[in-house]
């Protein structure tokens, strides 16, 4: 799908921050809602297997503080994924009132197969709608898409400066795009 350029501020011939703003969002939710049908794992079970591969343990309360939700609504989600083998919970070692989430080599293989999946899918959908240039054009954009979410996770790092769990890094919006 083609996006045309920004129109350009009339006084700075640069585009509009907002309008650029508002067409990378849209751009984005709609390659992440078109890849959600092939998507092996629910999103918010994904969200979870991908946070404790890339972070490693944590307990029910830090990774509801990840996801700004409350710790029933993560409960319900870590309780689903243990009973499918998905995590395991052991003791944690300062307070024996909490438990410790981890991977088993279950949940990884899951996360796994569900990000080869998502990367087959977009290599398939970037052969057929882009040719070569075009595919060296988005490489060359990657970085500049790293940088916009360094800034955002800087901004809600310093946010959330102070308060418990690990609130800076919320983890992909769904699974693990």
């Amino acid at each position: 799908m083609a996006h045309p350029s920004p129109s350009p501020e009339p006084r700075t011939g640069r585009p509009a921050a907002e309008r650029l703003a508002a067409e990378l969002r849209t751009a984005i939710s709609g390659l992440v809602r078109a890849g959600r049908p092939h998507d092996r794992l629910a999103p918010i079970p994904a969200t979870v297997l991908d946070l404790l591969d890339r972070q490693g343990p944590m307990t029910t309360a830090e990774l509801a503080a990840s996801r700004g939700v409350r710790h029933q609504t993560m409960a319900a989600t870590v309780k689903e994924l243990t009973e499918a083998g998905h995590l395991t919970a052991g003791p944690h070692p300062d307070d024996a009132r909490k438990k410790v989430l981890t991977l088993t080599a279950r949940g990884r293989n899951a996360i796994e197969a569900d990000r080869r999946q998502r990367v087959g899918l977009l290599a398939r959908a970037l052969t057929a709608s882009l040719d070569e240039s075009e595919q060296l054009l988005l490489a060359r954009a990657l970085p500049l898409l790293d940088r916009i979410a360094a800034e955002l996770g800087a901004r809600d790092e310093a946010s959330t400066a102070g308060s418990a769990g690990r609130a800076g890094d919320r983890g992909p919006i769904s699974g693990a795009w």
